[in-house]
């Protein structure tokens, strides 16, 4: 669907399409909303705060988007549903969108949120704390308040994924009376988040919990059902599970259950496990080759590694069915994914033949060459990846090292470019041009990391991002992707292994937890426990 294409009674209709069928399915089970009740859940890790745009982290994000809201969230099909925003329109020449703001929405603090907020949320606050917001909100030549409800902005150039930047995880609507004139990272309102959002924080015991508490002034009437929610901080993973299992929280998200613990609980009655609700964030998992280091800048290597590794023995034997194979550098729930693409298939013969094609002949140990792998350290089903991986490369004749270390030291090393291969996954919010391009265009070669940390680089790649970033065209841009989608399937400048998908597990008895595209990044207004 052309999210330019929608009309405001287009939009609104949908949105009222998703709130109806969400509760009309509930009821359609014999349950109807009901308020009250305290939905207990954990968060892994901890995390260090709660403003989104001052600490973007996945832990930080979850909690936060039940305190802020942004203008607009998003279906499963990516289509924008209202959030502050209640309609919005495009003009003609795809330059200009006016946002109109839902009326009688306060911050928790008792003051009005009014479009002076929104326009320095996104030209001021996120603009300054968030680089990859920066490089889209740098395309707003004007940003005007005509009325305290009505958001004007003009773009320099048409960008047709501009309305999937406006989500909570991209950009919160902060009050400007708290933020502006401040060092945001340093205000001391971060202590204290302050939002529009259903639930008002209300207290963070470090190491314990995190509890949140219904916010009575909410623009929607009657909402939210809960009264509060808590987050536990639980870190030991079998604690987690035996929380569950037991009744002591009533749901899971993220990584806070190992994937070979969900089989266990699909059979449990009175729980149950979703893994939607991901469509947006796409993640997508890679072994990453540093294209650097000999013999990694040959490419017939890095076909060969891919042929060495068996997608389906990923998804099925290490994560349990949680995700599927990938078969492209876009993953299938982005746009202007190509379904016709195709990795390279699990096939041995096919990987020798290349390596002694290359000239990487095995010694009399059966050795062509010896590679060192970072494992990334997120837990055991990580370094069972990484262990796997090891094995598969030895039986083509590639020695793998393992190094282990830190979450901090795995990321600089990365981004500093001091590893060989390491295992990576990142969002791909909704556009290749907003979370594909970062990883394969010539010009974010950076020691950064999450940017083009392999090193890779073809100007016709560059060149093809560059007509998708720059056309308001749909069509052309299907074009540009799809030949990207090609070239890079064929170069493999990393090796694509999973479309991941985080298993939301919960009590049976909670309604409504997973509706959007964003599933736990929703506010949460609408669930209720009956």
């Amino acid at each position: 669907m052309d999210i330019h294409g929608l009309t405001r009674r287009h939009l609104l209709a949908t949105a009222g399409a998703v709130t109806l069928l969400s509760l009309a399915e509930a009821r359609a089970q014999g349950v109807a909303p009901k308020a009250g009740g305290t939905l207990t859940t954990v968060i892994t890790p901890e995390p260090p705060l709660l403003v989104p745009g001052v600490n973007n982290q996945g832990p930080t994000l979850i909690v936060s988007s039940k305190i802020y809201q942004g203008l607009i969230g998003y279906a499963p099909d990516l289509s924008p549903q209202p959030a502050l925003a209640k309609s919005w329109e495009l003009s003609d020449d795809k330059l200009t969108y006016t946002f109109h703001l839902q009326p009688n929405v306060k911050f928790h603090d008792g003051r009005p949120m009014t479009a002076d907020d929104v326009i320095f949320s996104i030209m001021k606050f996120h603009m300054e704390l968030a680089p990859r917001a920066r490089g889209v909100f740098s395309k707003i030549k004007a940003a005007e308040a005509p009325d305290p409800q009505t958001v004007k902005l003009t773009l320099d150039s048409p960008f047709e994924p501009f309305l999937l930047m406006f989500d909570v995880t991209t950009c919160a609507i902060v009050p400007k009376h708290l933020y502006d004139g401040t060092d945001y990272r340093n205000n001391p309102a971060n202590q204290h988040p302050v939002g529009t959002g259903p639930f008002a924080f209300d207290a963070w015991q470090r190491g314990s919990f995190i509890r949140l508490k219904k916010f009575a002034d909410y623009w929607k009437p009657g909402q939210p059902y809960l009264d509060q929610l808590i987050y536990r901080i639980v870190p030991d993973s079998q604690s987690r599970a035996l929380a569950l299992e037991t009744g002591q929280v009533q749901m899971t998200q993220f990584n806070d259950i190992e994937p070979f613990d969900v089989p266990r609980f699909q059979q449990l009655p009175t729980v149950m496990v979703e893994t939607t609700g991901w469509e947006y964030f796409a993640p997508l998992m890679w072994l990453e080759l540093n294209n650097r280091v000999k013999p990694l800048d040959d490419v017939r290597v890095r076909q060969a590694i891919s042929h060495a590794l068996d997608r389906d023995f990923i998804v099925k034997r290490l994560w349990f069915g949680v995700g599927k194979p990938a078969t492209s550098p876009v993953a299938s729930a982005t746009r202007y994914h190509d379904p016709d693409a195709k990795l390279q298939a699990y096939d041995l013969e096919a990987a020798a033949k290349l390596l002694d094609d290359a000239g990487l002949k095995p010694d009399a140990n059966g050795v062509r060459f010896t590679i060192k792998h970072l494992a990334i350290p997120y837990g055991e089903i990580w370094s069972r990846l990484s262990e796997y991986i090891r094995a598969s490369l030895g039986k083509i004749g590639i020695q793998v090292v393992l190094e282990t270390t830190d979450a901090g030291s795995w990321a600089k090393r990365v981004g500093d470019w001091d590893y060989e291969t390491a295992i990576n996954f990142v969002y791909q919010y909704g556009d290749p041009t907003l979370g594909v391009e970062r990883t394969y265009v010539s010009s974010n070669i950076k020691k950064v990391t999450f940017a083009n940390t392999e090193g890779y680089s073809n100007p016709a790649v560059d060149k093809l991002f560059e007509t998708a970033r720059l056309s308001g065209d749909p069509e052309e841009r299907k074009r540009a992707f799809y030949e990207v989608q090609k070239i890079l399937t064929e170069e493999v400048p990393v090796v694509w292994l999973m479309e991941m998908s985080f298993p939301t597990i919960h009590d049976r008895r909670v309604n409504n937890l997973i509706t959007t595209g964003t599933g736990v990044h929703a506010c949460f207004d609408d669930v209720f426990i009956a």
